[in-house]
């Protein structure tokens, strides 16, 4: 068993954000591989609310023992930011001194590591998971939970096709992605969508209106339109269900697949049907491939920790997980590879 080189002993872990596939593989990866070198392990309940609320539990090998395969994450989340009270944050700080925690990683996408990055550089020591169906961290080829998101929706394309063809309907599809469409992009080209709305580039409805009349004049009495929740018209704003922001500054979005269909039908004459995909995206079981990415950051969180390598996230890039600042990795969104949407344009309609 090789020692830890750091002052670390006892490790907090949290999972904060959006849950997804992909998060119980990385929990048990980090208190597997601590173990292994010498650290106890905490788990904190319910994201950064927990470390506010000094909710936690021992996390050991018996306790991750067959959560590989589990949608969702055994330790609970929350979108919780400790940034909007100062109260909250002096809890935060208090727990971390009461618990004994020599370091913490932090999984989570943009917001949950966006506080770890102000944390970090007010001394907190903290490693970065990052985690997003949304697949727009920067710094990272890809994030775990986005190839399970991509399998659930491209299967429900697949479904929708059978009976658009039979009913000679247009089915619009929404699926995930706030600021990315990479969900939509790679759904969209896996599934053989007719149509891919993404947040990169704003819909003209004429020229969807357009492929879906040039399909129908060759045959074809059905269509597919893939579209992501932060798609917005040309000259419009995003469909929103409520207003109302929530600690990190997010209005909860929905409704452009409804507003989408109802403009196509109106306009074409043609009967439409939406199905919004919703929250099917992040549950249930991982693929492999998340299984194994999840395990890969999970193994590779640790080493950063026993390296005193804090302030990083890891990340994979081309077939190698390293390390590289949080800051990087939350600074900018990663946006949808146009050379790639080009590709999927070719077989529109």
């Amino acid at each position: 068993m090789t020692p830890p080189v750091s002052a670390v002993r006892r490790l907090g872990v949290l999972t904060g954000g959006g849950d997804c596939p992909g998060l119980n593989p990385v929990i048990r990866a980090v208190t597997r591989k601590a173990i292994q070198v010498g650290l106890s392990v905490i788990g904190i309940r319910n994201g950064w609310k927990g470390l506010i609320e000094g909710d936690t539990v021992l996390l050991d090998l018996q306790s991750v023992s067959g959560i590989l395969p589990k949608g969702g994450t055994i330790l609970g989340t929350s979108r919780t930011n400790p940034y909007k009270r100062p109260e909250d944050l002096t809890r935060l700080r208090e727990t971390v001194k009461r618990l004994q925690l020599d370091a913490l990683i932090a999984i989570g996408g943009e917001d949950t590591l966006g506080v770890a990055t102000k944390l970090a550089r007010e001394g907190l020591k903290i490693v970065g998971v990052p985690k997003t169906i949304d697949n727009d961290l920067s710094m990272t080829d890809f994030t775990f939970g986005f190839d399970t998101a991509v399998n659930i929706a491209t299967e429900a394309i697949d479904r929708l096709h059978t009976t658009a063809e039979s009913h000679h309907r247009i089915m619009v599809a929404e699926v995930m992605g706030r600021h990315a469409g990479w969900i939509a992009t790679y759904a969209g080209i896996a599934g053989g969508a007719d149509v891919i709305l993404i947040p990169e580039e704003p819909i003209d409805i004429e020229q969807v209106c357009e492929i879906i009349k040039q399909r129908h004049a060759r045959g074809k009495d059905f269509s597919i339109i893939v579209v992501a929740e932060g798609a917005r018209f040309k000259h419009g704003t995003n469909a929103v269900v409520e207003e109302k922001l929530d600690e990190f500054g997010h209005v909860r979005l929905g409704g452009i697949g409804h507003a989408l269909g109802n403009l196509i039908e109106q306009r074409t004459g043609y009967e439409t049907r939406v199905t919004v995909l919703g929250h099917l995206q992040r549950g249930g079981s991982p693929t492999a491939f998340d299984r194994v990415l999840g395990t890969r950051f999970g193994v590779k969180a640790v080493e950063l920790v026993v390296e005193g390598q804090f302030g990083y996230m890891v990340s994979l890039q081309g077939n190698r997980i390293v390390g590289v600042p949080i800051e990087q990795g939350t600074g900018t969104l990663k946006t949808v590879d146009m050379d790639l949407y080009r590709i999927a344009k070719i077989f529109f309609g």
